[in-house]
């Protein structure tokens, strides 16, 4: 498995739970990277839980968001609303991903099958004398190493290094958007419903992310704008932020120059053929999932069910062919392919704003269409579950080993 992030991570410990050995490559020596998504939606709680870690989980500093909002300079419309739903788990857990990969890793650990090289990076793939893929070269501090596996799991995100290894490519499907991201704190008297929220403006907009203890803020920019951001310094976002979440005003101050703003280029990309012989990509390394929604976590975390659920009979037997990693991707690529269109939808109406000169805006009908009953629910069930979520084969998990 190479790449430790939420996918990675969990379909590594799924296979470890049901008695497959997994070795995990991570390269950097943590997980602690700024700005990585944070928002763990109900059916990962849910599944969390069925695996009897949810609680312990929770325990952990997170911020519960119950709803989805837009904000105009006129009007605010609630288009979600988590707490409808009918689950125990009926809000999204805002937490720091690094928080929760350290969890999982720690849980992880107390598996036999599980091993784990932090600080080792995936430099090439071993092939075996009919040109499959037989495992991985990689690198940590003594060295370059050989680490022969029947399977080898591309999980190393959007820029994956074993996709280029393998000769795939993502074609993207279009972003007119890129974002910066930096943080603000949390005072008490912040508005406690200002969870997961977006602020329009003309030309930019400003989307707002709650955690225990600040905010993460991202704005918007035309995408390839960050060299022109850069030269106009940080007052013009100062100025957007103070006027659109006027609440942020008091300490907006902090915000002092670029070196506190991360750049995230926002894309939408989908690789064609997500396997080859003895490799399967997996999450971003597969489609790239845009912020919008913030479900990159989610169709991770689904695409690590609906892998294990195939893959570990096969594993356990010692055989996994290219038609058994196809069926992996076609259990899961209607799905992926939904979740994009939306965005590239949502993408192009953004677009269409900046060449129009109008101000960026949620479609005027969305008001009264949120306002009918029943459809913040609806709205809450498609972004907590997203298209034809996998359901974890929980048998599984008896078999001698697990």
């Amino acid at each position: 498995m190479a790449g430790g992030g939420p996918g990675g991570m969990l379909l590594a410990y799924l296979l470890a739970r049901c008695g497959v050995p997994v070795t995990l490559f991570e390269a950097h020596r943590d997980f602690d990277r700024d700005f990585r998504g944070d928002s763990l939606h109900p059916y990962t709680l849910e599944l969390l839980d069925a695996l009897g870690l949810a609680d312990t989980l929770l325990e952990l500093p997170h911020f519960p968001a119950r709803y989805f909002r837009f904000h105009t300079p006129t009007t605010t419309i609630t288009t979600t609303d988590y707490g409808k739903l009918r689950t125990r788990f009926n809000y999204v857990a805002l937490m720091p991903q690094a928080q929760f990969l350290d969890f999982l890793a720690e849980e992880a650990s107390l598996l036999p099958a599980f091993t784990l090289r932090l600080g080792a990076k995936v430099t090439g793939l071993l092939h075996d004398d009919n040109g499959r893929i037989a495992g991985v070269r990689y690198r940590d501090e003594h060295g370059e190493h050989d680490r022969p596996a029947t399977l080898v799991v591309g999980a190393d995100g959007r820029f994956s290094k074993v996709r280029r290894l393998a000769g795939l490519s993502a074609h993207s499907l279009g972003a007119s958007s890129d974002l910066l991201w930096f943080r603000l704190p949390r005072r008490p008297d912040d508005p406690p419903e200002a969870d997961v929220d977006l602020y329009f403006g003309r030309e930019h907009y400003v989307g707002l992310l709650g955690g225990p203890s600040g905010w993460q803020v991202g704005y918007s920019l035309p995408k390839g704008g960050y060299a022109a951001a850069r030269q106009a310094g940080v007052d013009p976002i100062r100025t957007f932020v103070a006027r659109h979440v006027p609440w942020l005003a008091d300490r907006i101050h902090l915000l002092e120059s670029f070196s506190q703003i991360t750049l995230l280029p926002v894309d939408i990309a989908r690789v064609t053929t997500w396997h080859r012989p003895g490799l399967l990509l997996l999450g971003d390394a597969a489609h790239v999932i845009s912020p919008v929604g913030g479900n990159g976590i989610l169709m991770a975390i689904q695409d690590a069910v609906a892998a294990a659920n195939r893959l570990v009979p096969l594993l356990r037997r010692g055989t996994v062919t290219d038609t058994d990693l196809a069926s992996v991707q076609a259990d899961r690529e209607p799905a992926i392919k939904q979740v994009q269109a939306q965005q590239v939808a949502i993408e192009r109406r953004a677009a269409r704003a900046l060449r129009t000169g109008l101000p960026m805006s949620p479609p005027p009908l969305l008001k009264l269409l949120t306002a009918l009953p029943g459809v913040r629910a609806r709205n809450a069930r498609a972004n907590a579950y997203g298209p034809q979520p996998p359901q974890l084969n929980t048998a599984l998990l008896d078999a001698p080993g697990s």
